[in-house]
Order: C-alpha cells, then structure tokens, then sequence
C-alpha cells in the first residue's frame, strides 16, 4: 500500500487541544458602569480634537449613561420627537460652555480699571418723545 504525499499548497491540519481559559482575574468596571448600577448621572469627556490650521476650533466627544438624560430632561433640556439623546446632551454642552465664557468675561470686566470699563448708558422715557440719558 502506498501512501500519498500531501501536496506541497495544501494545508496539514494538526489537532489542537482545546484549552479552557480561566477567568481567574476579576474584569474591572468603568466608571460609566458603576455610576450606572448606582443609579446616579455620569457624563464624561472621552475626546478632545483640535483644528491644527485654526486652534480655537475643535470638538469633544462625551459619553454618558441613561440617568444623565434623565436629569438633563428633568433640568428642561429638551428633545424634539425623533431627535437623538445626542441633541439634548449637545444643548446641556453648549450651554455649560456659554457659562464658562460668560464668567471668564466678567472676571476680566471686573478686573479692568473704572476708566477702561464700557459706560452703561440708562435711557429713561420722558413722554412727549423724548428720551433721558444718564
């Protein structure tokens, strides 16, 4: 009996043991995950990017969990029917930025001398159409 030699492009195949992988080593939760089974809101920055051409443009990419939707919702951030949680977390973005540059402007106001500080002009109606300026 003769026996056959494989072809030199075929593939042998061995048999392999199967081994069984032990989870010996606990997985760690994230921080997304234990906010999440506490029921409380997580939020958090995963990205920042950064127009190379023009730094002052960019974009950050947030994460978060149901609760923080819950609370956004709750504060009257509000969707329109169809619109995705993203738009919802988009406006609380936007507006938590408005705030930072609306502090930064009046700290800067506020440490600038009286003389260099914009005038507040007050007009008050008289009647008769005119008008007071102070």
């Amino acid at each position: 009996m003769a026996t056959r030699k494989p072809k030199a492009d075929a593939v042998v195949k061995k048999p392999v043991a199967k081994k069984t992988v032990k989870k010996s080593a606990v997985q760690e939760k994230t921080a997304k995950e234990i906010a999440t089974e506490k029921g409380e809101a997580w939020v958090s920055v995963i990205s920042v990017e950064l127009d190379p051409d023009n730094i002052g443009n960019g974009a950050f990419e947030l994460d978060w969990n149901d609760k923080f939707i819950t609370n956004l919702v709750r504060q009257g951030y509000q969707s329109k029917p169809g619109e995705e949680e993203s738009i919802i977390v988009d406006r609380w973005f936007q507006t938590v930025c408005k705030n930072i540059a609306m502090e930064s402007y009046e700290q800067w106001e506020a440490n600038q001398p009286i003389d260099a500080r914009p005038r507040i002009i007050d007009r008050r109606d008289v009647g008769d159409g005119r008008t007071e300026a102070s």
